[in-house]
């Protein structure tokens, strides 16, 4: 099975988004994992080396997506 990955900061706009894309997604082609910041800091480093500049973003088969604009890496980590 193929791996998607959700970052997010919590925000109403990633929040929202998280809904959509958990909804939206194949979960018989894709394991989605949901990773807000809040709960999971450490997981902050992953995602950027993943190349995830701001959240929501979802992060497929290696391709990241941003979606919307909720909060760049950098209000992220000084709210962490």
């Amino acid at each position: 099975m193929k791996k998607a990955v959700f970052y997010h900061a919590g925000c109403p706009v990633c929040v929202a988004a998280e809904d959509m894309v958990a909804q939206a997604i194949d979960r018989q082609r894709y394991d989605l994992e949901i990773v807000p910041f809040a709960q999971k800091p450490n997981r902050v480093a992953e995602a950027e080396a993943a190349g995830v500049k701001s959240v929501p973003a979802l992060v497929l088969e290696g391709q990241v997506f941003h979606v919307n604009f909720g909060a760049s890496m950098a209000d992220v980590k000084a709210t962490i």
